[in-house]
């Protein structure tokens, strides 16, 4: 059976980064999108996404098929009248990046973000509202949200993490 699903990614998954072909080369579709929220960088170049505890649809779990059943469910209901897009200082950009084999990509990625569902991780994995042009759906994100990791990180406050001005 088909697994499809959606992944914001805003840092070293996006298109022409480091990480991309080797855990998101399967994606048969990719567009621009944004989340709501703030982007930080680490010391060592890494971004990372913190969002509003509102807008966690769902939180990712060690089963990928409920996780998508979860995300086909919430995405068929949202619409742009459920939630407000983001305003200036809130948007962070990247990419929304569709899957078919997500049994495979997500945990990988889960691994790559040691993202750990059930114990504590510098990542989770959330679900969230992605805008993109034509509408609004519900996307798996990693973010943090941990205050205590966040006061060694620089704010990105245009929401962009380019790789081209970073170190690999």
């Amino acid at each position: 059976m088909s697994m499809t699903t959606l992944l914001f990614v805003y840092g070293t998954l996006k298109r022409g980064c480091w990480n991309h072909d080797r855990f998101c080369g399967g994606a048969f579709h990719i567009q621009k999108a944004v989340v709501r929220g703030q982007l930080y960088e680490l010391p060592s170049g890494i971004p990372v996404l913190q969002i509003l505890e509102d807008d966690i649809l769902a939180v990712g779990t060690g089963d990928v098929s409920a996780d998508i059943g979860i995300q086909k469910r919430l995405t068929s209901t949202l619409t742009l009248q459920q939630v407000e897009p983001p305003m200036n200082g809130e948007v962070v950009y990247g990419e929304l990046l569709m899957f078919d084999d997500a049994e495979q990509c997500i945990p990988a990625i889960d691994r790559l973000e040691g993202f750990c569902p059930g114990l504590v991780s510098m990542y989770r994995r959330v679900l969230t509202p992605v805008f993109m042009e034509n509408g609004v759906v519900a996307g798996w994100v990693y973010v943090t949200d941990s205050e205590e990791f966040l006061w060694s990180c620089r704010r990105l406050e245009d929401g962009r993490w380019e790789q081209e001005s970073r170190l690999r």
